[in-house]
């Protein structure tokens, strides 16, 4: 039987998702969930702005989005204080992600990151046939300085990290992270995740040069500005870098609706505020869920609340099974010692009301099981 003529690479590796969407997970179990607090999203929505916007594109949906993104990009220029030469939209960080890599790493190449940081990259990674070299965590943070120690010793073409992080919700103070590009080995290129930066303490942005040539800025507008599904991503950088983008990315992958509406919540800078405000309220609701029912919530610069179950990663994964069936989407940590925590999104009053209706009734099953 005749078949496709995989490439070597493709043929090697084995079809995975990094992520178990909610959806699945409710075809599988046949009910859906109560509360949706599993995959960060922004539950509090995006701006009514925003919403006026793709409603209004919806009826022009015929025709394709602009190819060169140009009034998104002006626009986030303008916000950053940079160029339009500075900026790319692409599908989320993920897409953007999948383009950096196939752009620097081919088979072989090194790449550096976190042990049990966003698995995403990872994937991109691996499907360029990329070699991951990793560093643990340090406590419950991303550790700056082993990264570009280990980025010098394999001479890595990528080093990636996240501020703040995913999964754990810490972060690293702004300089810290300036520092870090300041230490690379020569021909290495930062790529820092901010997906959270909107979310995050002031001091936790760093000052970068937008044409250093040695880091590229990934940003979203999937969780302050709570526009998951338009699936709307940025980077910063230098212009060459931003340019040799045209040379593979999809020209017309960024549909005209989202488009249209990522440019309304970009103006509407007041609904941000705003999130930021309902996040800081949901994040301290969840804290004390946590401490009333025996977990110990971690600091979060995030849109969501990492909690130590004060077990191993064998009884975080039971509870978390315990919470599904409980209606409760949730995730954890996939890596030890980080893999003790589960990890819940800030939401509405009635999702966090859900969780804390939940949670003890978990931990009740847990309990039964002994």
């Amino acid at each position: 039987m005749q078949t496709p003529r995989y490439t070597p690479l493709i043929a090697s590796l084995p079809a995975s998702v990094p992520f178990v969407g909610p959806e699945t997970q409710e075809r599988q179990r046949g009910a859906a969930f109560a509360a949706r607090l599993g995959a960060n999203e922004n539950g509090f929505g995006p701006s009514p702005r925003a919403i006026a916007a793709m409603q209004a594109a919806a009826g022009e949906v015929w025709m394709y989005g602009d190819p060169e993104n140009h009034d998104l990009r002006a626009a986030l220029a303008a916000h950053h204080g940079v160029t339009p030469a500075h900026i790319v939209v692409g599908e989320g960080i993920d897409g953007l992600l999948g383009y950096l890599v196939r752009l620097i790493i081919g088979p072989g190449d090194p790449v550096v990151t976190s042990d049990g940081a966003y698995p995403t990259f990872n994937y991109h990674v691996t499907g360029f046939g990329g070699s991951l070299h990793k560093v643990p965590y340090l406590g419950d943070h991303e550790d700056p300085e082993a990264l570009v120690a280990l980025a010098a010793k394999v001479a890595a073409k990528l080093v990636y990290i996240a501020n703040p992080d995913n999964p754990m919700g810490s972060h690293h103070e702004g300089q810290t992270i300036a520092a870090m590009v300041e230490a690379l080995p020569e021909g290495c290129l930062m790529v820092l995740d901010e997906a959270y930066i909107d979310l995050a303490p002031k001091a936790a942005v760093a000052e970068i040069d937008p044409d250093d040539r040695r880091v590229i800025r990934m940003r979203t507008f999937s969780k302050g500005y709570g526009m998951a599904g338009a699936r709307v991503g940025y980077a910063i950088g230098h212009p060459e870098l931003i340019t040799a983008f045209n040379k593979i990315r999809n020209h017309f992958g960024m549909c005209r609706i989202s488009q249209a509406g990522a440019l309304a919540a970009l103006a509407d800078q007041d609904w941000l505020t705003r999130v930021r405000q309902h996040v800081t309220t949901a994040r301290a609701r969840l804290a004390g869920i946590a401490v009333a029912n025996g977990l110990a919530p971690l600091p979060s610069a995030t849109n969501f609340l990492t909690m130590d179950t004060g077990g191993d990663g064998a009884h975080a994964r039971a509870l978390l099974a315990a919470l599904t069936e409980e209606g409760i989407f949730a995730r954890m940590p996939f890596v030890a010692p980080q893999d003790r925590c589960i990890r819940v999104s800030c939401g509405p009053e009635a999702a966090m009301a859900a969780f804390a209706a939940a949670l003890p009734r978990a931990l009740a099953r847990l309990d039964v099981q002994k």
